[in-house]
Formats: structure tokens, sequence, C-alpha cells
């Protein structure tokens, strides 16, 4: 269903084929572009699903089985902090880091770790249902996507279901990574494309479409796979953006189209 080479292409080629039943757009939703403002390296055998910044540490937790885990990164320097793998048979996914607990979910074995932060050592975990894909902390709860047009909210301290929205366009998306902004919008990356929409979370209206586009020479992003990672830095109206097995993180402003 997702989240290889393979199945991105053939999902890409449905999109083009369907334009109006994969995407499902509205013509008046503003469009942006990004402008890059620094770049950044970034480990080619991370399989990204999620990005979080606190302070001047960035967690990145990354997918497949066999190869999925938690780590942090000093900012500054660069430097890895800790790192944390996710045992066989888990498909790591999203990640946010809500009060004192950095939550992670899983792709279809529906269940969410709760962390210690600053070790990344297990706390407990929690049972849901359906799949897990993005995860983001907004105004005391959490924010999932589960791969459909639509975001689910959680208690940050239970993980239980409080709630949900469905998108009132672009029907036919799949929400995948997601960003809290601190704006009070979601971001989320749109798989298979690379696009981000901007979201009103209390509507479901999309609010805007980033064009992500181009950020990779072809040559290397025919070696990668799909957009996917995003965190606000905060204070600022930046981001971290990146994708699947990219060589580089980009840290972009989205600008009118």
């Amino acid at each position: 269903m997702k989240r290889t080479r393979r199945t991105w292409v053939g999902a890409t080629l449905l999109c083009l084929l369907a334009a109006a039943a994969c995407r499902g757009t509205d013509d008046a939703v503003p469009r942006l572009n990004i402008e890059v403002l620094a770049t950044h390296r970034h480990d080619l055998g991370a399989f990204t699903q999620g990005l979080e910044i606190d302070d001047d540490v960035l967690y990145e937790s990354t997918g497949m089985v066999g190869f999925s885990g938690i780590r942090t990164t000093d900012r500054a320097t660069g430097k890895e902090l800790v790192r944390v793998a996710l045992p066989p048979p888990f498909f790591g996914e999203g990640i946010t880091l809500a009060g004192d607990t950095l939550w992670q979910i899983t792709w279809k074995e529906g269940v969410a770790f709760a962390r210690d932060p600053r070790t990344l050592a297990e706390k407990h975990r929690v049972n849901y249902p359906g799949e897990g894909w993005g995860l983001c902390t907004r105004d005391g709860r959490l924010v999932m996507s589960d791969g459909s047009a639509g975001l689910t909210f959680r208690d940050p301290v239970t993980f239980a279901p409080t709630g949900s929205v469905a998108l009132t366009s672009h029907t036919g998306a799949r929400l995948n990574e997601l960003e809290c902004a601190e704006d009070g919008s979601v971001y989320a990356n749109s798989w298979p494309t690379d696009e981000i929409l901007r979201i009103d979370p209390e509507t479901g209206r999309v609010l805007a479409v980033v064009d992500a586009a181009g950020l990779l020479p072809a040559t290397e992003r025919a070696q990668t796979d799909v957009l996917n990672g995003i965190a606000q830095i905060p204070g600022t109206d930046h981001f971290l953006i990146t994708g699947k097995y990219w060589p580089t993180v980009f840290e972009v402003r989205f600008v009118p189209a």
C-alpha cells in the first residue's frame, strides 16, 4: 500500500491518470512555493517518518521493519546524541513531544510508544485501531493521521481518541507526516506527492498547498523515496523538510507562488 519505491511509482501513475480523483483539489486554495534558506546533510539510510524540534534538539523517527527507530541530534553541531532501535515487527512512523512524553506511533501494528524525551527509553505503550502515519501536538491534544484525508485528535496522556475532522477539499489526499505549526494550522505531507497541505484542524479546510517539487536534482531524486518530514523551527517562519533516504534536510520558508 505504501512506502516502497515500487508503490510510490504506482501511486504516482494513478495520480497522473486520474488527478481529480486522486487529489480532489480546489482551484481557489492558495499555492505556495519554497524558498530554500539553508541545507544540512541527512543520513541516506534514514527512511524518515517524522521530524520534531525541541529547542536545540532535532528528533527524527525512521521506518522499515528492522531499520525503524528514533534518534536525537544537536541542531547546532549535527552530532547524534541518542539513538534507539524499534525491533521487528514494528514499522516506525510519526513522533511528537507532548509535555514530558515523546510519542511514537507504528504503521500497521497499532501500538503507540510513550518515551522519555531525553533517553528515548520506553515508559509504556498503548494500543490503537487502524494505521498510524503522522503525529503532532496542538493546544493540549495530539493530532494523528492514518493515511486518509482526515485527522484524529487524541489525549496527550492516555492516547485515547477525542475527536476527528475530515478535509473539506482534497478529499483524495493521503495525509502522512504532520507538523502542528505555531500559527495553529497543521502542515501535512500528502503521500506520495511533492505537496504539503496547510490545514485548519478545526474545520478541515485546506488553507494552502505548498509545492515542494524540484528540491533535489533529478539524479539524486531518482535514488530516493518520497518527500516526508516537516518541523517548524520554534519562534520563526522557517521549517525543516526532508524525505525518505534523502541526502539533504532543507531549511525553508513558504512563500506565495
